[in-house]
């Protein structure tokens, strides 16, 4: 993945362990995102804004291979 290599120093600098395991979390949503032909920014603004209301059985419907745009 070329693109984990391009920001390999960048993570330097995640703050925390916590912090490094919070960006490793988007940065996989991001690039799964593209494999499957989905925009991103797309993507992460309509599930941020869909997940709270959302019912816990049916998460699996959020995930990028899965999404539909509401």
């Amino acid at each position: 993945m070329k693109p984990v290599a391009l920001s390999r120093k960048n993570w330097l600098f995640a703050g925390s362990e916590r912090g490094g395991r919070a960006a490793a979390v988007a940065f996989s949503l991001i690039e799964t995102a593209r494999l499957n032909g989905v925009e991103p920014y797309a993507y992460l603004r309509d599930v941020l804004q869909r997940i709270n209301g959302h019912r816990q059985d049916r998460l699996e419907e959020l995930l990028p291979m899965n999404w539909r745009p509401a």
